[in-house]
């Protein structure tokens, strides 16, 4: 009996495990493809002149990437912008003041913006969005203003997500202390709860970078793809992702491994951010 037993957890272990494991295959096959179709354009012309270089026109051999990568950051810092300081007053609320029916109502509500459709956000962005900044400040509204608040928004739920969870690890006797010292709620909220949950924290906003700058279908939908450095926050701008999803579907030969050499600069720049973000959670639970 106790054998059949041992049997049995040893199988489920081995089960566990291969399925722990093939995740991290999942990974490793969907990076070796990245890479061995966009090594080659690498090789060819040369890691210098496609991130470094301003030029774009893959049909005449100018495969420079280094518009789209400054522009892909100016939006995910614009979004951080709008979503950072939204997202940690959200996820403030709920654990320091909303009561438990607000909390159970709003909450989920707030995650359920992570479950929309980004074309939904997009079309939301070109039908409102768009019109206002054009009719207010001027230009075509498909610009970096545009696509950094539609961002901002989506990247909501993560942020309030991470932020709530490392702000109610925070143990009862910090608040506890804070106030039998003479502070007030807010003072022990900025003074004692939000900076012993600044790993957490900022692990929120590193991830919902992440999230900002892979994301595709709303931002061609409000950034107006064009093939420059954005010198305003009212120019158009075209992202990583924006240029991979605009022509993967026509490009053939050199142009096809152009976009995979942007494809494996973006899953490098995602694999960073979310390795910092990951560093800050460790911190975290080590604390």
């Amino acid at each position: 009996m106790i054998k059949t037993k041992i049997d049995k957890e040893f199988i489920v272990k081995i089960i566990l495990t291969t399925f722990a494991f093939s995740s991290l295959l999942f990974l490793f096959l969907i990076f070796s493809f990245i890479l061995f179709e966009g090594l080659p354009l690498f090789l060819k012309v040369g890691l210098k002149k496609i991130i470094f270089g301003f030029k774009w026109a893959p049909t005449k051999g100018s495969f420079g990437i280094f518009p789209m990568i400054i522009s892909s950051f100016f939006v995910t810092f614009g979004a951080l912008i709008i979503g950072a300081p939204l997202g940690l007053s959200c996820a403030i609320y709920l654990s320091e003041y909303s009561g438990k029916k607000m909390k159970m109502f709003l909450k989920p509500a707030l995650e359920l913006l992570a479950g929309i459709p980004s074309v939904v956000y997009g079309f939301l962005g070109v039908i409102y969005i768009v019109p206002i900044i054009r009719n207010n400040f001027g230009g075509a509204g498909f610009s970096l203003l545009a696509t950094s608040i539609i961002l901002g928004v989506m990247i909501l739920p993560t942020i309030i997500s991470i932020s709530f969870d490392a702000i109610m690890s925070v143990p009862k006797t910090y608040r506890e202390g804070s106030f039998a010292m003479g502070a007030t709620k807010w003072q022990t909220i900025y003074k004692v709860v939000v900076p012993s949950a600044r790993s957490g924290i900022l692990a929120s906003f590193i991830l919902g970078m992440g999230r900002a700058i892979g994301e595709t279908m709303a931002v061609i939908m409000v950034a107006g793809n064009a093939l420059k450095i954005p010198t305003s926050i009212l120019d158009p701008l075209r992202t990583l992702t924006g240029n991979i999803a605009l022509e993967l579907a026509y490009a053939t030969g050199d142009h096809r491994m152009g976009l995979f050499s942007t494809g494996v600069v973006l899953l490098v720049i995602i694999m960073i951010l979310n390795y910092i973000a990951n560093f800050g959670i460790k911190r975290r639970v080590i604390k």
